[in-house]
């Protein structure tokens, strides 16, 4: 193990020692504020440390074995012991590393999906549709709740645009590849010369923000108009002006919602997806500047980047960013995303298992 990452493993037992006394201590845990942020800490800390420790027990046993092996009688057997001790350290080590990996703040909270027909007319708009469905399955297949935020139907089926609101602990861990260009290449159910046609859609996954610290929104910078909402809902929400339009000025991010009947509630829906957008926005800008120094699968916030083709005819589904093909595409638009979602965690944990072992150098 490199210097530089057993002194920050040491650092973090010594933390931990500290966290204990101060959880002793009836003058620190007075405020509940403090005694939170003592036990979230001593909950993040205790079982790296507790990897740490057993580390440094492999670490004993093969020192001890090393001593034994001196001894020829004991020869044979201190070897089976050396062998195995080393074995240990290696599995000890690469789970280390991943628990020393930097964590993503947004990755426990709820995300907004938007999901826009692209080209390819009523088709894209159908994909669309398809696609929203596969990732509505998925949150049903995690237990998470879906609630759609603003849709526009296509005119044969499926979505110009749908946005919709995931809740569910986790829910941007798992699904923050998802933003992209989605390629699909099948033959649409309008087409009578049995022709495959491409079309395409994208994909925006974005964390919800935190209504206090995430994004501050300056009422001043946003123009809200309303205005009578559009296509389905019933002859009450057409007669009023219940649908809202919100235009963040400094940003030019303009959020529209429709879907309820009450214009307090699309208000209300449309400055979180503005805060989110805000805070996507945001975020993007830097992985942007962090993906000149190294290629990441969320690095470049290019959300025209095409990143899965979905081909029908042959069954399968490829992610180009990982070079991963799977022939099983009935199953994945029914919703089954483990193996996508595993493959794409493990190559982002592998790109930062590499630039862990660089800064270490």
């Amino acid at each position: 193990m490199k210097a530089s990452i057993q002194h920050k493993l040491q650092s973090l037992s010594d933390r931990l020692q500290e966290l204990d006394r101060q959880l002793e201590d009836p003058n620190v845990v007075a405020s509940m504020d403090n005694y939170r942020k003592i036990t979230k800490e001593h909950a993040e800390i205790s079982p790296v440390v507790a990897l740490y420790n057993d580390y440094r027990k492999s670490e004993a046993d093969v020192a001890a074995a090393l001593d034994m092996a001196k001894d020829p009688a004991m020869r044979d057997f201190a070897d089976e012991e050396i062998k195995a001790s080393r074995a240990r350290l290696e599995e000890i080590e690469i789970s280390l590393q991943k628990a020393l990996l930097p964590k993503d703040p947004n990755d426990e909270k709820n995300i907004f999906i938007e999901i826009r027909g692209g080209t390819g007319g009523d088709e894209s708009a159908l994909f669309a549709g398809d696609l929203f469905r596969m990732y509505t399955r998925y949150a049903e297949r995690q237990g998470w709740q879906v609630e759609i935020i603003s849709e526009s139907h296509g005119e044969v089926g499926g979505y110009k645009e749908v946005i919709a609101r995931i809740v569910g602990q986790g829910a941007y861990s798992r699904l923050k590849f998802e933003s992209g260009g989605h390629r699909v290449q099948r033959v649409p159910a309008t087409e009578t010369q049995g022709r495959i046609h491409t079309s395409a859609a994208t994909v925006a996954i974005m964390a919800e923000a935190d209504d206090a610290s995430d994004v501050v929104i300056n009422p001043s910078e946003v123009r809200v108009d309303t205005f009578r909402a559009s296509g389905a809902g019933g002859q009450h929400i057409n007669k009023t002006d219940s649908a809202v339009r919100l235009t963040h000025i400094p940003t030019g991010i303009v959020v529209e919602c429709q879907d309820g009947r009450s214009q307090h509630k699309n208000k209300e829906q449309a400055f979180r997806v503005l805060a989110a957008r805000i805070k996507d926005k945001q975020t993007r800008e830097q992985q942007a500047k962090e993906a000149a120094e190294r290629k990441s699968l969320i690095g470049s916030g290019d959300r025209s980047e095409r990143i899965r083709t979905y081909n029908f005819p042959q069954g399968r589904v490829t992610d180009h960013r990982i070079n991963l093909t799977l022939y099983k595409i009935d199953f994945i638009m029914d919703g089954d995303l483990v193996d996508l979602t595993n493959a794409l965690i493990a190559e982002h944990q592998a790109e930062q298992l590499a630039s862990l072992s660089e800064s270490a150098q």
